[in-house]
């Protein structure tokens, strides 16, 4: 039978739903359980996921064999009818249902779960949540933080059925009646050590499951995405260093939902062209969250809303930032500093990798070559820059005792993560021999911040770097060996992870921590660390905190930035960063960015020049490379490249007022800064696999050159009304090839928006005591809008202390005005306008005012509207009018 479990018509709570509400119960006839083998090629589910398959081992499994040439489909497939479990009783509950499970057959895995129970939790009108779990015997949960709710759902846009025999789910949105959730899709295996189950997906546009390098619209093509957190220099098909088991699937009809698997386990994610896909994973719980949208907006708030809103960066942290593993001394890297003051080009940040470390020791300077460092920094603070350090997880174990604090400190504190007989695990890294600290023991965040401030004290760092954080070992397991008979060392299911083991590069799966063993809790490790040093800076310093984290799990926006990785410089690795970035945005992890240029490699100068471009419209934006590799920050290059270079940035810096507006609105409501043309338009179908274009917000489209030698480049404009962000002249929609010269990448303003500017400078610091300005674009009714958030930037909680100013803008009828949302930010009386620009004015105005008083004015053949030399007050509300 089949039961129709829509909360429209509660019953009391504890009543069976199967007895009590005949009218929605669906009797379909049942043919037995056989071999039921006729499945399309499509539709085949695959019954052997081990590497090993064979018609016996198939065949003994109660599957079905029939291999297909030239297809990835599964040799090995289940029939239609295969056993699984079977639904027992449905209760209404407070929140929503809780369902029983059970199954009378073991399967071909050991410890079956025989009974579950699954509690389904009306949320939200647009969250569903439903967790599937041992009532018997609790199991690792991923303990992060997620709203508290105290109602049901009064009017949810969906609905929800149980199949009873078999069990299945189903979740469909109640607008279109389209099924957006359906676990009829395959069978349902519950396993103390597999748990796989499968859904249809309601169209082929699938995003997300990170972190992977791929195109933006993921290949459903009998393609595996496995989630594990590991270091690697990124290549494809392979699991890298976050896991962000999240995705969203726009249904084509404009509508998108997303799906978070809160599991921190190994998992494997298959993806097939019926369209469908199946969750693998080797722990925990089911623990499921559905957004309901309707836009992709939508989708990421409501996302947001569970795992937590992005954080507010420092101002300063939108600038430019340069780094590189081997300037092997303070001396050198201060010359990089002033050779970037000399070429004129914009740098907030400097920052040092591990070569100014003594050793590669945490919390240490190197005294022979970096000894200058304190003075460097106090160099850039007066300059109105800033430094971060590295600090990565590993801590040396050898040195003397008494010699090396952290060690010592956090042997007496009990931090660091011990092996499965209670001793401390000890690894090799960077320094050596080393130990962990466990991030998930709140002791150990007290650790933490006692031997940065104890640092702090010496180096007057103002950001945190958290490298190698996976944890990142450069040997297996541990120097004393892993317990390899243990089914967590080698479990009976290995999801595809790099290096066909669980603890290639990282540290043994029976290492026990305060949460539970490393096998549960390996890919929380940096989002744990993070949240460490995110507290400890803002303790600390009293500022706003500035993380930037390798790896990240579901949550970690809320406390870190995040980028790329050890990417090669290759014009395919640049092309990667930018669905990269969309899919982080999507994350909750709005400030990211890639190390432009590359990371491994030596960039030629074109293709540092195209990156560096690229780069400036990274929301976190910053050139790094190796060590073996040529220096190429952008002093090192041709006049060309360096003029090529600032315009980019000095751009960028005029766009920071609506950059960090669009933090804020990240940071308050959830949205995204970067995003896909499709979060825009989300009928337009042509949008759904664009990853060459994106957007900054809603109104700034940025098209990069991505190919070798390349001076046009092809753009795809939506319909709406767009303009050249450099003339200002109109451009046509659809399909558009654009001149792309060496030293322009192409930006275009969509029509209806106002972008708040500034006059830019070499450093945040200076422009943020400049003149505002406003780029105005003109819908096709003649209509605009826009707003700006504005702090001091480095204070912690402005908005909640009403330190802020806050104002929107719009146009209509020939004018501009301003209005004053909220007034409390101390220094708001040395805001000033001083231009204003307006595309799209349909003739020349004959007069411009400002607050009534006469402005000058040009207008030109390209319909734009120039206003300048004024000097109007922003925390005072004005009025611009043509006519």
């Amino acid at each position: 039978m089949e039961l129709s479990a829509s909360h429209v018509n509660l019953k009391p709570l504890n009543l069976k739903l199967f007895l009590v509400w005949p009218l929605l119960i669906s009797i379909f006839v049942s043919h037995g359980v056989g071999f039921e083998c006729p499945v399309a090629t499509t539709s085949r589910f695959d019954c052997c996921p081990e590497q090993i398959k064979t018609q016996e081992i198939c065949e003994k499994r109660g599957c079905c064999w029939n291999p297909v040439k030239d297809s990835r489909a599964p040799d090995c497939f289940y029939p239609t009818d295969y056993a699984t479990y079977s639904t027992t009783e449905v209760d209404v509950t407070k929140y929503g249902y809780r369902a029983m499970l059970s199954r009378q057959t073991t399967t071909y895995y050991s410890k079956d779960i025989m009974q579950l129970q699954m509690d389904v939790l009306f949320e939200t009108d647009s969250r569903l949540h439903f967790k599937i779990f041992d009532p018997a015997n609790a199991r690792f949960e991923v303990p992060i933080e997620t709203p508290k709710f105290t109602t049901k759902s009064s009017s949810p846009a969906y609905d929800v059925r149980f199949g009873m025999k078999p069990f299945s789910f189903l979740v469909k949105r109640n607008l279109t009646q389209r099924v957006l959730f359906d676990t009829s899709a395959s069978t349902f295996i519950f396993s103390d050590q597999f748990i796989e189950i499968s859904t249809f997906l309601p169209s082929k546009y699938l995003y997300g499951l990170g972190e992977h390098l791929n195109p933006l619209l993921l290949d459903l093509n009998w393609n595996t995405k496995t989630l594990w957190s590991r270091d690697v220099g990124p290549k494809e098909d392979v699991n890298l260093y976050s896991s962000q088991p999240f995705y969203m699937v726009m249904e084509g009809d404009g509508n998108a939902h997303g799906v978070l698997l809160l599991n921190s386990n190994a998992m494997d994610v298959v993806l097939q062209p019926t369209p469908a896909l199946t969750y693998r994973t080797i722990g925990g719980i089911l623990d499921f969250y559905i957004f309901l949208g309707p836009s992709p907006t939508e989708v990421i708030q409501q996302y947001t809303d569970v795992i937590g809103r992005p954080f507010m960066p420092p101002y300063w942290s939108l600038g430019f930032h340069l780094c590189r593993y081997g300037y092997h001394s303070a001396n050198k890297t201060f010359d990089v500093v002033e050779k970037m003051r000399a070429a004129k080009i914009p740098q907030d940040v400097q920052w040092n990798d591990i070569d100014s470390m003594d050793r590669f020791l945490d919390f240490t300077v190197d005294q022979q070559s970096f000894a200058e460092l304190p003075t460097m920094i106090e160099n850039l603070h007066q300059h109105g820059q800033h430094y971060v350090i590295m600090l990565d997880p590993a801590i040396s174990s050898t040195q003397p005792k008494g010699t090396y604090a952290p060690f010592d400190d956090g042997l007496v504190d009990n931090v660091f993560v011990k092996n499965i007989t209670g001793q401390l695990l000890r690894a090799k890294v960077w320094p050596g021999e080393a130990v962990f600290p466990d991030f998930t023991n709140p002791i150990t965040h007290k650790w933490w911040l006692k031997q940065t401030a104890k640092f702090h004290e010496y180096i007057k760092f103002d950001g945190i770097w958290n490298d190698m954080n996976e944890p990142s070992n450069f040997g297996i397991g541990s120097l004393d060996g892993c317990p390899f008979n243990s089914t967590y060392e080698n479990p009976p299911y290995l999801p595809a992870v790099l290096g066909g083991s669980l603890i290639s590069k990282t540290i043994c799966m029976t290492a026990q921590q305060n949460w539970s063993m490393h096998y549960n809790v390996h890919s929380l490790y940096g989002y744990t660390e993070t949240i460490a040093t995110h507290n400890a800076l803002a303790q600390i310093r009293n500022k706003r905190p500035f993380v930037l984290s390798r790896s990240t799990f579901v949550g970690s926006g809320k406390y870190t930035a995040h980028w790329t990785g050890d990417i090669l410089s290759t014009w395919k690795h640049m092309y990667y960063t930018v669905p990269a970035i969309i899919n982080f945005n999507m994350f909750g992890i709005p400030m990211v960015g890639a190390d432009i240029c590359g990371f491994a490699g030596d960039a030629t100068e074109q293709l540092c020049q195209r990156w560096q471009q690229l780069g400036a419209f990274y929301p976190f934006s910053r050139n790094h490379n190796d060590l073996n590799s040529k220096d190429q920050d952008p002093t090192v290059f041709s006049e060309a490249m360096q003029a090529s270079t600032r315009k980019a940035l000095l751009i960028r810096y005029s766009l920071l007022p609506y950059l960090y507006t669009l933090f804020h609105k990240a940071n308050r409501h959830g949205y995204t800064v970067a995003r896909p043309l499709f979060f825009e338009f989300p009928k337009d179908t042509t949008t759904y696999s664009i990853d060459r274009q994106f957007l900054w917000g809603e109104a700034l489209m940025i098209t990069p050159v991505l190919e070798e030698n390349a001076l046009s480049v092809d753009a795809y404009f939506p319909d709406d009304v767009w303009y050249d962000f450099y003339t200002g002249g109109k451009v046509k929609t659809g399909h558009v090839q654009l001149p792309a010269p060496m030293d322009v990448i192409n930006l275009h303003v969509r029509g209806g928006y106002v972008i708040p500017m500034q006059n830019p400078a070499l450093t945040t610091t200076a422009s943020r005591t400049n003149k505002f300005a406003l780029m105005v674009a003109m819908s096709s009714n003649l209509t605009a809008n826009g707003a700006l958030f504005w702090d001091d930037g480095d204070t912690i909680d402005t908005f909640e202390k009403n330190l802020i100013i806050a104002m929107k803008f719009k146009a209509e009828n020939g004018t501009i005005t301003s209005q004053v949302m909220h007034d409390g930010y101390p220094e708001a009386t040395s805001m000033v306008l001083g231009s204003v620009q307006v595309l799209g004015v349909p003739s020349k105005p004959s007069t411009v005012t400002a607050n009534g008083k006469p402005v000058q004015f040009t207008y030109n053949s390209n319909m734009v509207l120039n206003i300048t030399d004024m000097s109007l007050p922003m925390n005072k509300e004005f009025s611009i009018t043509w006519t």
